[in-house]
């Protein structure tokens, strides 16, 4: 069992008199995370919200009735709970006055998509994402040697639990997550029909991966107009399908003030999308490979450690830029991903100027390991 960085965290907030909530997308292992965490406990209630049936059993509710489902278990599981109908208002009665039960509900996107969660629960609860597998977690599993020699197969395939448990069937596997787990919230919720318009926007976006992207231009890419390309954008980001960087603008006149980058957080999703698992001696594409996967690699580790940071790129409109930039406690750390160790990052004498106490990193495939264990 490979050994997920939130066990221990979660692990610490049971029985604390606060909800917890694990959300991340679908397949990702959030189910195994709680079944391993609660292994050896045996008074729990553990429901479903993808189960017709549990949909039924929770419509109408009260305390009493909860009290009664529950008996004399402690600890109360509900899995997809954003299937649930006013599922934030009905485990309000819980945290309000059943204290003594631990609730945990996981959710395959963003419980603010449905809005059935957050104001409900406001200052009830412990909300944690849990993502693909991550570099550090891989090496804790096995050892970081071992997972620096899987490097070029995560660049391509990505880290989804069954994709790195199943070796030899990792396109399969993705083809299987693709079509059959990913959108599946977006379309239900949202009642869109348009879902081939849906899959060439990911495309679209597939190929633009480090790049600036424009929503007029992928309106036209994919015959949608711009309100609509910028609301999947939005419903993919809080699915965890996708994520964005804003451009970092304070100091001059040029930056760009309003540009974005998307990014995927899985390799091996963004790939699936464009059908393209080539070896990466025969890609054109490494550069944004390698961006891509550190970004989001950044973005795990962030995440577990509780390290909570705001992110951007840098550009300039005579195209002077940063990859990456990370600012905390307003302290800005500055990366430059180039694959190649040989290849020396150009750090732009304009940023140092306007910010001149920022820390500047290079990282390429000699020295990354260091900045995620």
């Amino acid at each position: 069992m490979i050994e997920r960085k939130l066990k221990s965290l979660i692990n610490s907030r049971l029985f604390k008199g606060k909800a917890i909530i694990l959300v991340g997308a679908r397949q990702v292992g959030k189910t195994t995370l709680l079944k391993e965490l609660t292994n050896n406990m045996n008074d729990i209630l553990w429901l479903n919200g993808d189960d017709i049936a549990t949909r039924t059993l929770l419509q109408d509710v009260s305390v009493e009735k909860f009290r009664s489902l529950l008996g004399q278990h402690k600890i109360f599981v509900v899995d997809e709970a954003q299937r649930i109908e006013n599922i934030g208002l009905k485990m309000k009665l819980i945290t309000d006055q059943i204290p003594e039960v631990q609730l945990i509900l996981t959710g395959s996107s963003s419980f603010d998509l449905a809005n059935r969660i957050n104001e409900p629960l406001t200052g009830r609860k412990w909300e944690y994402t849990l993502f693909p597998l991550s570099f550090a977690e891989m090496s804790n599993h096995t050892s970081v040697f071992d997972e620096i020699k899987h490097l070029p197969l995560r660049l391509v395939f990505g880290y989804y639990p069954d994709v790195v448990t199943n070796p030899g069937d990792e396109q399969e596997v993705l083809k299987q997550i693709t079509e059959s787990y990913l959108y599946k919230d977006i379309l239900e919720w949202e009642r869109i029909k348009k879902s081939d318009k849906l899959v060439k926007l990911l495309q679209s976006l597939a190929f633009q991966v480090g790049s600036e992207v424009s929503l007029n231009e992928l309106g036209r890419q994919v015959d949608l107009d711009k309100n609509t390309v910028e609301k999947y954008i939005v419903l993919l980001e809080q699915t965890q399908i996708i994520f964005r960087l804003t451009s970092l603008s304070r100091n001059l006149r040029n930056e760009l003030k309003t540009s974005r980058k998307i990014y995927f957080y899985d390799n091996g999703i963004r790939n699936a999308l464009i059908n393209n698992f080539n070896d990466l001696s025969m890609r054109n594409d490494i550069g944004a490979l390698w961006e891509n996967w550190m970004i989001s690699e950044f973005v795990k580790k962030r995440h577990y450690d509780r390290k909570f940071v705001n992110r951007y790129f840098w550009r300039t409109a005579q195209q002077q830029e940063i990859d990456y930039i990370e600012e905390s406690d307003g302290i800005f750390t500055a990366y430059e991903f180039k694959w190649n160790p040989q290849k020396k990052a150009k750090i732009s004498q304009t940023f140092l100027k306007a910010y001149p106490n920022t820390e500047i990193v290079t990282v390429n495939r000699d020295n990354f390991y260091t900045l995620l264990v």
